[in-house]
């Protein structure tokens, strides 16, 4: 059993989704095919329930192009003669999205629930046409068994039950290939449709490679594996043929965007592989990523990758609270994690005197008031004195199991970057065993990348 993800831009088109059927047509073992709504259509529904609520009519062309859209792609894709059956399983969807868009224009409201309906409408249809054009496949409802729950203001996984109905689901009689929708789901109590939000076809797939116990999930997107950095920057940057769990995972929450770190989790603990394959260049072997064991005595870079996130703020706390190091620190990333906001990097000076964090700078206005909050007695009391923030930031990391091997890494970093004048804000190299992180200046952002990438792959070919 496997588990294949083609994200957007796989099945964009006819001639793209034209590859995905020779893929797995060309199976030699059971598949479980997780897909995403048509490249862009996400994007469409939610710009066009946007414009419907602020009472703008162009909507009602926006249907028109996204049902156009629908049928083209079905005429174009499936066999003479059974489009009808597929039309008539799209036709009612593209019905409650016309309805739903009516509504929203007609209260002048987008209630969040709302919403969810409307983007979900993307995978429902676009699994049924795949699953309508693929040789002898069979379609299962996402809704039917991926469920969440909610944390505090979010919906999450609610991976017990999930795993339960997922392999209810699939069972040894099950035909196969099957395909689903990803990102969608229903809330465990009240039934109501809901997603598991950004990069959530990633995590729906990984949720089903864990409770199936797939011998290899597959991430089929369109670049031919993790790279050494971003292409668009580095134009040397090249694929890196095997990483670990943890490599990927940092190289993914500090920018790289080839798959949504809590997609790692469910496959992860269960050490099941995973590949990053392109759907446009199928015979390139991409990225291997598997537990970190697996690759000893073979020879690899002691550094996976260097990545970079735009957008980041960083966040100086000073006072003589910060000499009580671990209060500071749990409180504060307490009070954000709460609202679902992440922190990228700490440290502290070594006077005690001063905490910096850093943080999404679309977050910055809410973590304020939120660290203003967590900390009113103290600012009162002044032995917290100021909380300072500091925009137009970009955080950058150098990721690899064997960065440990480099002695005096961080110093290292600081040197070759202060050489090139780029000035090095805040550094953390002491939470992670395998990433050391820092903050400079946004516009230096591809100098940084550069210098470093030149630094550490010059003679990784």
């Amino acid at each position: 059993m496997i588990v294949l993800k083609f994200g957007g831009t796989s099945v964009g088109t006819a001639a793209n989704l034209a590859n995905v059927k020779r893929i797995v047509e060309g199976l030699d073992s059971p598949a479980v095919v997780v897909v995403s709504a048509l490249g862009g259509l996400t994007d469409m529904l939610i710009a066009t329930a946007k414009m419907a609520a602020s009472g703008n009519q162009e909507y009602l062309k926006e249907m028109e192009a996204i049902s156009l859209r629908h049928h083209n792609i079905v005429s174009d894709v499936i066999k003479p003669g059974a489009g009808l059956s597929t039309l008539a399983k799209i036709d009612p969807l593209l019905q409650d999205l016309k309805r739903l868009y009516d509504g929203v224009c007609l209260i002048g409201d987008l209630p969040e629930r709302t919403l969810c309906q409307i983007v979900s409408l993307g995978e429902r249809m676009s699994s049924i046409i795949v699953a309508d054009m693929i040789e002898g496949a069979s379609h299962h409802d996402s809704l039917q068994f991926i469920k969440t729950e909610k944390w505090y203001d979010r919906n999450i996984a609610a991976t017990e039950l999930t795993t339960e109905l997922i392999q209810a689901e699939f069972t040894s009689d099950t035909k196969y290939p099957v395909v689903v929708g990803g990102f969608i789901a229903t809330d465990k109590n009240t039934g109501e449709i809901t997603n598991l939000g950004r990069g959530g076809s990633d995590y729906t797939a990984a949720l089903i490679a864990a409770a199936l116990d797939a011998e290899v999930l597959q991430i089929w997107t369109d670049v031919d594996g993790f790279l050494t950095s971003d292409p668009r920057i580095i134009p040397e940057a090249h694929v890196v043929p095997r990483m670990s769990f943890v490599e990927s995972m940092d190289l993914c929450t500090y920018g790289a965007k080839v798959i949504y770190p809590p997609t790692i989790y469910p496959v992860f603990h269960k050490n099941i592989p995973i590949r990053i394959l392109n759907t446009f260049h199928p015979e390139v072997e991409g990225t291997y990523i598997a537990d970190s064991c697996e690759f000893k005595g073979i020879q690899r870079n002691d550094i996976a990758g260097i990545s970079s996130l735009k957008g980041t703020s960083l966040f100086s706390l000073r006072g003589r609270l910060i000499a009580n190091e671990q209060n500071v620190h749990s409180r504060a990333v307490n009070a954000l994690s709460c609202q679902g906001i992440s922190i990228l990097l700490m440290t502290q000076s070594p006077e005690e005197t001063l905490f910096s964090f850093a943080i999404d700078s679309r977050n910055s206005e809410r973590a304020v008031r939120l660290l203003k909050e967590e900390f009113a007695p103290e600012l009162v009391e002044r032995d917290l004195e100021v909380i300072e923030v500091t925009d137009r930031l970009a955080t950058l990391a150098v990721v690899g199991d064997g960065i440990r091997n480099i002695p005096e890494i961080s110093n290292i970093i600081i040197d070759i970057l202060e050489l090139q004048g780029i000035k090095v804000l805040a550094m953390s190299d002491k939470a992670s065993e395998t990433t050391v992180s820092f903050v400079i200046y946004e516009d230096s952002v591809h100098e940084a990348l550069s210098t470093l990438h030149t630094q550490f792959f010059t003679n990784d070919k």
